[in-house]
């Protein structure tokens, strides 16, 4: 049987249904597109970052990756530190998670949502005397398009807070 005159017929049939007004398959969402995976897209930029007080605190580039499914950070000190991150809404918990590396090794792991219009991330690590400590970090958008940013410590499970870094962010690009 030759498998020229099946193939036509097929062709046929498929074009026959497009003109008949079928609709076509409707095409799978993006995977990452939902309203809460964007979320966090008010932290994207080249930033300035300052202290407080006007010092400068240091430069964050904050780029969209993976066709938009994940959020990197790239955090150059005025000090001369240095760090990166991921963050990613992992849609299965519903919840958005941050894996933070700098240069000296240090790894903290945050998670947590949106809450009142900031973005408020926290998770556990181990000081040098090897106590836990809670961290609570959280950005802030402004209506100017700037972003505060502000990383508190407990060292008593919660009950009591120390800043240990406020900064500004300014819009450099």
């Amino acid at each position: 049987m030759n498998p020229i005159p099946c193939l036509v017929a097929v062709a046929l049939l498929a074009v026959g249904a497009a003109v008949a007004g079928e609709p076509a398959p409707a095409a799978p969402a993006a995977p990452c597109s939902s309203a809460e995976h964007r979320q966090f897209d008010f932290w994207l930029g080249e930033w300035t970052v300052t202290t407080p007080d006007g010092k400068l605190a240091g430069h964050n580039r904050i780029t969209s990756i993976l066709g938009g499914c994940a959020l990197r950070e790239e955090w150059s000190g005025a000090g001369g530190g240095s760090g990166t991150s991921t963050n990613v809404y992992d849609a299965t918990r519903g919840v958005w998670h941050q894996t933070w590396v700098d240069a000296q090794g240090s790894l903290l792991v945050l998670e947590g949502g949106l809450r009142d219009g900031a973005m408020v991330l926290e998770g556990r690590t181990r000081g040098r005397e090897g106590k836990t400590l809670e961290n609570r970090v959280t950005w802030t958008p402004a209506a100017d398009g700037s972003v505060r940013q502000v990383w508190d410590v407990s060292r008593d499970g919660g009950s009591t807070w120390k800043t240990v870094f406020d900064g500004l962010y300014r819009r450099s690009d």
